[in-house]
């Protein structure tokens, strides 16, 4: 298992815990950011261990993708900094988000092309020779259960194996940082099981940092990492099991609601 992320400071933010040699696959600290005259994140600070599963847990408009577009420098902060493996990205450039790989909410592969072409596509954009584009192609198939679904058009497949492929996309370049945004939206519950198992698997078996967003709390193991996010501000984050224990909760929905003074949890 990977160190956990963060604990709690005095000051309510979320401290790293970190070896000083060892900087995290991605640290953001006290990130803010407005729309025109909305305040959509206000001074966000938490950090994801490598080889650990952080799930960034609130409703649908608490500031999820907008926070996952900074990170991605889809949208650029003038404020706080956010760093992939101990690189910042507004000063780094493009290497800070080499180590990236990133599953976004909504759907991004070619329809029309077949899976494997679709990989091989994506693989050449990162550089890949085609023998080694075609190994982790392979590997990667393999192990989401769809190598047998390589030669048949995205366009033909369910909702669950072409979110199965853009997982396998996003690992192709082998990143040490995986953002998902709200992966399993609009999936059935035996898919949303599997693609969650699946990657909870990667954290520890390739010592990637996972940030999983998401308001579906039944995602969320007791040993989890957990950021919860409302209205653009970072409420509590640690270990699911120990957030349910310092609010006084049953559960982690429970605590949800204590935390964001008794506002609905996401179900």
């Amino acid at each position: 298992m990977g160190t956990p992320a963060a604990e709690i400071g005095s000051s309510g933010a979320i401290a790293p815990r970190f070896a000083p040699h060892v900087p995290p696959a991605l640290a953001v600290a006290d990130v803010s950011f407005t729309y025109k005259t909305a305040r959509v994140l206000d001074g966000v600070s938490f950090a994801v261990g490598r080889g650990r599963f952080a799930a960034l847990l609130g409703p649908n408009g608490a500031g999820k993708t907008t926070l996952f577009s900074l990170i991605t420098r889809l949208l650029v902060s003038r404020s706080g900094v956010i760093s992939i493996c101990g690189q910042n990205i507004g000063t780094a450039g493009a290497s800070a988000l080499a180590p990236l790989g990133i599953v976004f909410q909504q759907p991004t592969l070619d329809l029309d092309l077949t899976v494997r072409q679709n990989l091989h596509y994506f693989a050449r954009l990162r550089g890949l020779s085609r023998k080694e584009a075609e190994r982790r192609i392979e590997r990667e198939l393999t192990r989401l259960g769809m190598a047998e679904r390589a030669q048949e058009a995205v366009r033909t497949l369910n909702g669950g194996h072409r979110r199965r492929v853009e997982i396998a996309r996003a690992l192709l370049h082998d990143p040490q940082l995986l953002l998902l945004d709200e992966p399993t939206v609009g999936l059935d519950f035996p898919s949303r099981k599997s693609i969650v198992e699946h990657v909870h698997e990667l954290a520890g078996e390739r010592d990637i940092g996972i940030l999983w967003a998401t308001h579906l709390i039944d995602e969320i193991r007791p040993t989890d990492d957990v950021v919860l996010l409302h209205e653009g501000r970072v409420v509590e984050g640690g270990v699911a099991a120990d957030i349910v224990a310092r609010s006084g909760a049953a559960s982690l929905d429970t605590a949800f609601t204590r935390l964001t003074a008794g506002k609905a949890a996401p179900q």
